[in-house]
């Protein structure tokens, strides 16, 4: 046979061929053709009836106009007062009209900015994020199976790895540096290793009100040395505790609230009382307490700076009653903050609440569980922001880099659930149904099979579909130790550069940063 011959009777191949096939199959479509996204509209999942939201929004007004909150900062009083507010024996109380007036003036939602425009968010209406928080204080060690120390490097770390994975829209600071002594070192070293080592939009949060200032003003270096930059397209939300449940303020987080409203830093506004313990064990009641906590600082910013943005924080814990100790990845952990991200969207107002929290001391089961019957309630339930949702154990005590690998999976595919089912005419199917039954007998060749194959559904990056004879072909491995594989591969080889190296000389000339200038291209440990 010629050459020619077997050119002519060979078949013809598609453009491109199989590798580039493969290659855009795991690119994955574009845009709003994948089929899960941030932003997806929420709200399925109502714990609450329209009556019940009434009534707990009833109880929060009566709380902050018939006890008012405790220990308030001398801003707090002139601003509040000033307004018809009223102290008596130490105590702010907010007339139900003042409150009102807060909700109807404050922001519905707002843009939280990252350094690379395309991973900015909208924050607020039915819209649902999910991203990190946490201010563990160990890490789950992989090879010795303990918890260790956290540094600032795993503070970098974290924020490098967290950078890479699809289903997480936001980063706030998973861990504490326990390496950085004083307050302004934790503050200003904690700001600077989240902002480096992402462009999504980052959180952290603040001891002191000096600490926002120059931390903004580092912020202002790192978009161009431009005073007033980082007020223009803030991409950093405040974590702020703000009270000391039951209905207390704490005063540095109260005073540094002052200063993040004149800094222009949107607020995530947090009260965190816990079941049983700080607020009370009746759900209902745990729920209009960190309702009332919340609508007092919304209203004291509102009043300071109409349509501040900020979030409404309630982050209701819950106790294990036994014990005492705080629970995270408990069911009624689970449906209290789903009811929290429920109320504050009640009111038109941006929500953020805590899911993922697993009580277990390491990425197991039980895990596994947890989080993901917390993520999914928040979620479902419209939760603008789902902060901890990814990485965290013991109850918040600890973060997990293999964690975080494995809840991406997680949320993607909670991420699923939450845009549930389209129903139409074409994904109904009944010509396809037709077909099939007249044809081929099977789906597998459809056209529309193929069509759809990456835009309704989500693959897991590290978990397990083999069946049991390739699973143990392939080693047998298990799901951490896959996500330990991906680990080391992505901070082997990940470092962000959307800080030039000039201006990040400019910063560290400016300010005593400790994390060492060369693990922002190489790493020490991976």
């Amino acid at each position: 046979m010629s050459d020619t011959a077997a050119t002519e009777e060979a078949p013809r191949r598609r453009p491109g061929g199989r590798a580039a096939r493969v290659a855009a199959r795991a690119a994955g479509p574009a845009g709003d053709k994948r089929p899960v996204r941030p932003g997806m509209s929420g709200g399925r999942y109502a714990p609450l009836s329209e009556s019940e939201c009434r009534q707990v929004y009833e109880a929060a007004l009566s709380l902050l106009e018939e006890i008012g909150m405790g220990s308030p900062i001398q801003e707090f009083i002139d601003v509040v007062t000033a307004a018809g507010g009223h102290v008596i024996e130490d105590r702010l109380h907010f007339p139900r009209a003042l409150v009102e007036d807060a909700i109807s003036t404050a922001a519905s939602s707002f843009t939280w900015y990252g350094f690379d425009d395309n991973r900015s968010i909208d924050v607020g209406g039915d819209r649902v994020h999910f991203g990190t928080a946490g201010a563990a204080v160990s890490v789950w060690d992989h090879e010795t199976r303990r918890h260790r120390p956290s540094t600032l490097l795993d503070v970098y770390d974290v924020a490098r790895l967290v950078d890479t994975l699809e289903h997480i829209h936001f980063h706030v600071r998973t861990l504490v540096p326990r390496d950085m002594v004083e307050a302004r070192d934790l503050d200003l070293n904690t700001a600077y290793a989240v902002a480096m080592g992402t462009t999504m939009p980052i959180g952290t949060s603040f001891f002191q009100p000096e600490h926002v200032v120059e931390t903004v003003e580092m912020f202002d270096q790192m978009l161009g040395g431009r005073t007033g930059s980082f007020a223009e397209r803030p991409f950093c939300v405040a974590n702020n505790t703000f009270v000391v449940p039951p209905l207390r303020y704490a005063e540095d987080a109260a005073e540094a609230m002052v200063a993040q409203v004149r800094a222009g830093m949107p607020i995530n506004l947090l009260s965190a009382g816990q079941a049983g313990a700080t607020s009370p064990a009746a759900l209902a009641g745990s729920l209009a307490q960190a309702l009332a906590e919340c609508l007092s600082a919304l209203t004291f910013v509102n009043l300071m700076k109409p349509g501040h943005p900020c979030v409404m924080g309630l982050w209701p814990f819950v106790s294990d009653l036994r014990t005492g100790a705080m629970t995270g990845g408990s069911g009624a952990e689970a449906v209290l903050n789903a009811a929290a991200a429920q109320m504050a969207n009640w009111l038109n107002l941006p929500s953020g609440v805590p899911a993922g929290m697993a009580d277990s001391k390491m990425p197991d089961n039980q895990a596994g569980h947890e989080k993901g019957m917390t993520v999914a309630l928040a979620g479902n339930a419209g939760a603008n922001l789902v902060y901890e949702s990814a990485g965290m154990l013991a109850s918040l005590l600890a973060c997990s880099f293999e964690g975080l690998v494995i809840d991406n999976d997680m949320l993607g595919a909670v991420n699923r659930t939450v845009r549930g089912i389209e129903v139409n005419p074409e994904t109904l199917s009944t010509e396809v149904i037709r077909e099939v039954v007249h044809g081929a007998g099977h789906f597998l060749d459809q056209d529309q099979t193929l069509s759809i194959m990456q835009t309704e559904y989500v693959y897991p990056e590290i978990g397990d579909r083999l069946s049991p004879e390739d699973w143990f072909d392939a080693g047998a491995t298990s799901a951490d130790e896959r996500a330990r594989e991906h680990v080391r591969k992505v901070l082997s080889t990940h470092f962000p550069s959307h800080i030039p190296p000039d201006v990040d000389a400019a910063v560290r000339d400016r300010f005593d940063i400790h994390l060492p200038v060369g693990e922002l291209t190489g790493t020490s440990r991976w």
